[in-house]
């Protein structure tokens, strides 16, 4: 695992987009794994500011992310879907039909999971797979528990993810208890993993991942395993 020490969120964002940018750079028709949540807002954000001022263009690009919750429409303001043409989609030159989600409003979610990993295996995985750490561990949806070959799944949230998430929510009532996740095998088949953690409710599952002790019980773990890791964390994160 490469380890970069970033002062702060700022600096933190601006190194992932660099390395996303370089990427698409050196491949202009890269597959780019995309994570939602509030440690890539930042990252988005400065994408979309290097579209508009230096000319980096994602004409080509295919994204595929890694989760959506069951039950949610694509114009519901709490979906994925949303967030990704807030945050990103609708300020850059992408292509919409080459932007991937699981369709968590699928009537049949386990065919679901099966298309969508049928769907990143025919992309030949992510050239860069961008992901976020819970304080539990948790990879994409993937909790505490989850085989580490587990492949795309329909998964239970844990009690503390949807807190975490209720604060996007109007209540912890509205929080779907499940959702449709790259499971930890299919993440480990991008080519490069590039990990974000950021603040000081990240600092004791950042402290597990170092420590380099592989188990199922904190699903993070499972990238030592990966031989092309980046693990970018602000100062409050390493504390």
């Amino acid at each position: 695992m490469n380890v970069i020490k970033c002062r702060n969120y700022e600096e933190l964002s601006q190194k992932a987009a660099a390395i996303i940018a370089e990427t698409v750079k050196q491949k202009p028709d890269a597959v780019l794994g995309l994570a939602t949540g509030g440690t890539p807002e930042g990252v988005y954000k400065e994408l979309v500011r290097m579209h508009r001022t230096e000319g980096l263009s994602f004409q080509n690009v295919s994204t595929i992310n890694l989760d959506e919750y069951a039950g949610l429409s694509p114009e519901d303001k709490n979906s994925y879907h949303y967030y990704m043409n807030t945050h990103l989609f609708a300020h850059i030159d992408s292509r919409k039909d080459r932007h991937f989600l699981p369709d968590g409003r699928a009537n049949d979610l386990e065919a679901e999971c099966e298309r969508y990993d049928r769907l990143a295996e025919s992309l030949g995985g992510a050239d860069i797979q961008l992901l976020g750490i819970g304080q539990n561990g948790h990879i994409g949806f993937n909790e505490p528990g989850t085989p580490f070959q587990s492949r795309t799944h329909v998964v239970e949230l844990d009690e503390e993810t949807r807190q975490a998430n209720a604060r996007y929510f109007p209540s912890i009532d509205q929080v779907p208890k499940k959702a449709v996740t790259m499971g930890i095998e299919t993440i480990l088949s991008g080519k490069r993993l590039l990990i974000m953690a950021s603040g000081k409710s990240k600092a004791q599952a950042v402290k597990q991942l170092l420590d380099g002790n592989i188990s199922e019980s904190f699903p993070a773990s499972a990238l030592h395993s990966h031989p092309d890791v980046t693990v970018l964390i602000d100062e409050e994160a390493a504390g």
